[in-house]
């Protein structure tokens, strides 16, 4: 006859322990949360005020945005470019999507020939439509 504790050592778990598969989860959540920001993040502007917030609502395949720094760097969708790089970029674009928009993002601190220039590219290729983009509020 057999002792009752020894036949419950014969029985095998069929359990699965999910713990571990919890932590890995939560790591990579806390991974996720940390770097999605940083991929966010364009080019460091002060943007001139004024304007007004107009909340259009664009589809964002429709949409580039061009950011031009202080130094007078030239930015598309967070890859630095010459400004011919950023004409042939544009126009490429536009020739594959005739409803682009440019919003234009220049530094308050950068001459404002720099800005000129990136729209005087636009409009050599037949881009009509772009924003200048400003920060929310009255100018100083």
């Amino acid at each position: 006859m057999r002792r009752f504790s020894q036949r419950n050592s014969l029985v095998t778990l069929a359990d699965i322990n999910i713990t571990p598969l919890l932590d890995l989860a939560f790591v990579l959540l806390i991974i996720f949360v940390i770097t999605t920001p940083l991929l966010e993040k364009g080019m460091n502007l002060q943007l001139g005020r004024g304007g007004v917030n107009d909340q259009q609502t664009l589809d964002r395949k429709n949409l580039r945005v061009l950011e031009i720094d202080k130094d007078g760097r030239y930015s598309v969708e967070h890859v630095a470019m010459s400004l011919d790089q950023v004409e042939q970029r544009l126009r490429r674009d536009f020739q594959s999507n005739k409803k682009l928009v440019v919003y234009i993002r220049g530094d308050k601190r950068v001459p404002y020939d720099y800005v000129l220039n990136a729209i005087e590219r636009c409009r050599r290729n037949g881009i009509s439509t772009f924003s200048l983009r400003t920060a929310e509020g009255t100018s100083p």
